[in-house]
């Protein structure tokens, strides 16, 4: 086998995905962003699996650009950890499916709360979806493995989707580099940023 093909096969089926996913921007989109920028609370994502460590990330990306934000996972959210969650917050449930057990366990409790919903999943129709105030769906043709099994193409639509809605809500509320300072002043970028910021 050619090993470099191989991983360029891979690259391909994702970066195409991902340049289709372009397409499929509609008005469901600024309704999250609406629904995220009128959040009187803090963002709050929660998923299991592959969607459950996408939605750690999702949680670091809004916290780290002016939008408080946490990760619940399903599991632990069923079993006590929800009552972090309060009515003012926003909670986006990732699923691919949108059928996955877990997550469909914390909707009774969010209804309880009264909080906002928002999905992101492969389908609209989906329980998890019909559920929300708001859905996202994605399309793509494959998982990038051999096997079209392994979340590989979906997990990387929904990281780029979670990027996007932190950076548009980042610039919707005229986050600064001075306030990206303020949450990030360790590291590489905390050590660029003390010094080009004005005194």
């Amino acid at each position: 086998m050619d090993v470099k093909q191989l991983l360029k096969e891979a690259m391909t089926v994702e970066a195409q995905a991902v340049q289709a996913l372009l397409g499929q921007i509609d008005d469901d989109y600024v309704a999250a962003i609406e629904l995220l920028k009128s959040c009187q609370g803090k963002v709050v994502i929660t998923g299991v699996g592959k969607s459950g460590i996408i939605g750690k990330k999702m949680a670091a990306s809004f916290a780290s650009t002016g939008t408080p934000a946490f990760f619940v996972h399903a599991t632990e959210g069923v079993h006590g950890d929800s009552g972090m969650i309060g009515k003012d917050d926003v909670v986006i449930l990732v699923s691919n499916s949108g059928e996955t057990s877990e997550v469909l366990g914390m909707l009774p409790i969010l209804e309880q709360i009264g909080c906002k919903k928002m999905s992101i999943t492969r389908n609209h129709e989906s329980t998890i979806a019909r559920a929300c105030d708001v859905s996202l769906a994605y399309k793509y043709e494959r998982e990038a493995d051999h096997l079209n099994l392994a979340p590989t193409t979906s997990a990387v639509l929904t990281l780029v989707i979670g990027d996007a809605l932190a950076i548009t809500l980042s610039q919707l509320k005229g986050f600064g580099p001075a306030d990206f300072h303020r949450y990030h002043p360790g590291g590489s970028l905390g050590a660029l940023l003390s010094k080009t910021e004005p005194k």
